[in-house]
């Protein structure tokens, strides 16, 4: 069974960027969410965790880019992304806290 710190693993945090911003005008939440987990995982926290009804869930990875951290060459974290989007008359107000 699923317990409610699982879910907390697999959604990491909300991303609030403009394309975000656009993508709730279409009824959609983005969230970074665990490089390990799939699309049944994500839909399950997020109606979980929200007590929304979850209508799909698209994911983007970003590939972790290369900078200098100290003079060195070293590499940032790839991200994933998960793009929700709700059943009409459901709602995340993602500008509050959790």
């Amino acid at each position: 069974m699923s317990t409610k710190a699982e879910h907390y693993d697999v959604i990491r945090k909300p991303i609030i960027t403009e394309k975000a911003t656009r993508a709730s005008e279409a009824n959609a939440v983005v969230f970074e969410v665990a490089i390990d987990s799939n699309k049944p995982m994500i839909k399950a926290a997020v109606e979980a965790l929200f007590g929304v009804k979850v209508k799909a869930v698209n994911t983007a990875i970003t590939k972790g880019k290369v900078k200098r951290f100290r003079g060195a060459l070293g590499r940032r974290k790839d991200v994933k992304k998960a793009y929700v989007t709700l059943e009409e008359g459901n709602s995340i107000d993602v500008s509050t806290g959790l």
